[in-house]
């Protein structure tokens, strides 16, 4: 989860770097790395590879931590939205942004289990990462469900982020805890 949740914040900004002028964080969606939507798509390389590339990794990543996670996260409830999670990043790389319907279905698969996931792995984690972790799940949540509140002021990408990047930093924070929780601890005396 630590390194999907890495890799899908470099892999935006490496396609963000590599995207010609007129892209903005305040007016492109994140998707638009991979495709615009139709009927006037527009696929630049090599920021196409790089965005599809990086979910379609991320994704099964997310799903091969999934089933390493299984036997230790035997709550239905909580493990659920972390495959869906897995299954919409796939979807997202593999189906860009100009693949309609399938796209903006993935998508939403993928910010709705990500909300959720965040707010339900908050069981799994000490206070107060608990609260971080719903907090983040939350206004994931409340930026999709409410974005045309957020639009006007945001612009569509600049809400969009609101919507991904707690679930991204939810990914990196609970890859760390699944790291440091089976990590012996070190002696740092002198």
């Amino acid at each position: 989860m630590l390194v999907a949740g890495i890799a899908i914040f470099m892999g935006i900004i490496t396609a963000e770097v590599f995207y010609p002028e007129g892209y903005t964080t305040r007016d492109s969606e994140i998707s638009d790395l991979g495709a615009t939507r139709p009927p006037h798509s527009i696929i630049t390389q090599p920021s196409s590879t790089i965005f599809n590339l990086t979910m379609l990794t991320s994704g099964i990543l997310i799903l091969i931590a999934m089933f390493l996670l299984r036997p230790s996260i035997r709550n239905l409830w909580i493990s659920l939205p972390f495959f869906f999670l897995g299954i919409g990043i796939v979807g997202v790389g593999l189906f860009p942004g100009n693949i309609t319907p399938w796209h903006p279905i993935f998508a939403m698969l993928t910010f709705t289990a990500g909300g959720v996931s965040a707010i339900a792995s908050s069981w799994l984690v000490p206070s107060p990462v608990r609260y971080l972790y719903v907090v983040l799940g939350f206004t994931s949540l409340c930026f999709l469900f409410f974005s045309q509140l957020f639009i006007p002021t945001l612009g569509m990408g600049g809400t969009e982020r609101w919507v991904a990047y707690p679930i991204v930093f939810w990914l990196i924070s609970m890859g760390s805890f699944l790291l440091g929780r089976h990590t012996p601890a070190r002696s740092f005396s002198t």
